[in-house]
């Protein structure tokens, strides 16, 4: 049997939890010149940019390397939460299940709080734990900050 597991870790932001959220349910369109060294192109398959169910393709560089990731989107406004399921690409090479959830929690002061969760099973015992690929998720939601930070001052 396979090993599965979850990773949950919160990433203190200065922008609007609204900001954020808008951003990751409909705005995948701007991450490359938003974060492009972490993501160089985003592809709709199937549906739009902002659809419950659409399939969308990302190219990024994760430990140095291009990679792709074909995945489904889900998401739930009143929870203000975005899952990406995995369906393709390198990660799923090594996974069988990779669903990563990011959920935007408005502090009472300023700014929110980005729960990401990755729930994972490997698709073999020999497969690296996909710690690399969490620390990569933490670091797009960290540095997309910056960016809804400008926008903010913009607006």
């Amino acid at each position: 049997m396979a090993t599965s597991g979850t990773y949950v870790r919160e990433v203190p932001l200065k922008g609007s939890a609204k900001k954020h959220y808008k951003r990751w349910r409909s705005e995948n369109h701007l991450f490359p010149d938003a974060i492009g060294h972490h993501i160089q192109g985003v592809t709709v398959h199937e549906g739009d940019w902002d659809s419950h169910g659409a399939i969308k393709s990302w190219n990024y560089t994760c430990d140095g390397k291009q990679e792709v990731f074909k995945e489904r989107r889900e998401f739930d406004d009143e929870k203000m939460s975005v899952t990406f399921r995995g369906l393709e690409g390198h990660v799923m090479e090594q996974l069988k299940v990779y669903d990563c959830v990011f959920q935007f929690i408005p502090k009472p002061e300023e700014g929110c709080v980005c729960k990401v969760t990755m729930m994972w099973e490997k698709r073999n015992e020999d497969s690296p734990e996909p710690i690399n690929y969490m620390k990569f998720a933490t670091s797009l939601a960290a540095d997309m900050d910056d960016h809804i930070l400008k926008d903010q001052t913009k607006a």
